[in-house]
């Protein structure tokens, strides 16, 4: 076990199994396993090579020597710098910032409520996300901040309801998921009711923005997006050591001390906030909340799930799946379609994995 601070004896003699980097700052004291350090070091690179090849993909293809004239303001760029900053590059940012979000996101649920199903795509949160925006839209025709609103607004009310009705004196993860899919299978409905009664142009631009896309995302949202993000993670990381707690149960987390229903509730509001953020600038992106947590788990090795290999594995899939939606198939499509597919797959074996599993 290696550590930037002072070892104890007893600490250099037990082996625990995981090579730990222990980072002490004042009072604070964070723990990094070893192989999670070089999973999310080798997702960061691979997310990197990812974002840069999507900049020089499109029908003005570039060359790496053109990105980086674009990139760092070289006035023979041209038009080149128009290309990459002004068009392509929000695009590609707002798929790794985004990506990192629904990752935490799904992580954070899964870890709460100690189920791989948990994730705002499953329980119904991000169908109330949608709902949300989708009454901004068609009923108010709302700007980019009073969509984000909705969403927000439309998620924690989910939240609050499928809570509510999951709670039998405490909340267990089976009857929490339960009760999620039924309600979300409920604003299914109201979103198709709300569709069909809107008005031909409106209902034509509400479909496509939720098949989830990037497309025509401008820097304006991907930088308002990533501050309100980079904040949730911020206050995300501060609870972090007593979602660790309740991972092992309510009545073993209250006997060190954490306050469970206050760690849940905000740890709930915060989740639901990183999907609306996503949902409000690029419409319900589904399964990458749900298997970017479990694939980082894997990789990482980790005994639970993990919030930042979560992240960076989460940034790498939205990144990668846009580029393949918008140039590796025969036809542009939005990168919600690409991400069901293959979701739908991995939702699939995840399902059987637990079938056998409780047998």
């Amino acid at each position: 076990m290696s550590s930037t601070g002072l070892e104890t004896a007893t600490e250099r003699q037990v082996d625990f199994g995981h090579r730990t980097l222990v980072v002490r700052t004042g009072g604070w004291a964070t723990r990094w396993h070893g192989r999670s350090v070089l999973v999310c070091a080798v997702l960061a690179i691979a997310t990197l090579a990812v974002t840069v090849w999507a900049l020089t993909l499109g029908d003005y293809p570039l060359s790496l020597a053109q990105v980086w004239a674009a990139v760092t303001g070289d006035p023979e760029a041209g038009f080149a710098r128009t290309v990459v900053v002004e068009w392509r590059a929000p695009r590609a940012v707002a798929a790794v910032v985004f990506g990192a979000a629904l990752g935490v996101s799904g992580a954070a649920f899964q870890s709460l409520i100690r189920n791989p199903l948990a994730s705002p795509d499953i329980i119904g949160f991000s169908a109330g996300s949608y709902s949300g925006a989708l009454v901004v839209i068609i009923l108010i025709h709302g700007s980019y901040l009073q969509l984000a609103a909705g969403a927000l607004i439309g998620g924690i009310a989910t939240a609050v309801v499928v809570y509510l009705l999951a709670w039998r004196g405490g909340v267990q993860g089976f009857r929490m998921i339960i009760v999620g899919i039924a309600i979300s299978a409920m604003l299914t409905s109201l979103n198709t009711w709300l569709m069909l009664n809107a008005k031909l142009k409106v209902a034509m631009s509400a479909a496509a923005w939720g098949a989830g896309s990037l497309t025509g995302t401008s820097w304006g949202q991907a930088l308002i997006g990533s501050g309100v993000i980079l904040l949730l993670f911020g206050v995300l990381a501060v609870f972090s050591p007593a979602l660790k707690q309740l991972e092992l149960g309510d009545d073993a987390a209250r006997a060190t001390g954490a306050r469970v229903e206050r760690v849940r509730v905000v740890v709930l509001v915060l989740g639901v906030a990183l999907t609306a953020t996503v949902t409000a600038a690029a419409g319900p992106i589904v399964f990458v909340a749900l298997a970017a947590p479990q694939i980082a788990r894997r990789l990482a090795r980790s005994p639970g799930v993990t919030l930042a290999p979560a992240a960076f594995t989460g940034a790498l899939l939205l990144a990668a799946a846009d580029v393949t939606a918008q140039n590796l198939l025969p036809v542009e499509l939005p990168v919600g379609v690409v991400t069901v597919v293959a979701g739908g797959g991995y939702l699939v074996w995840l399902l059987i994995r637990e079938v056998r599993r409780r047998r």
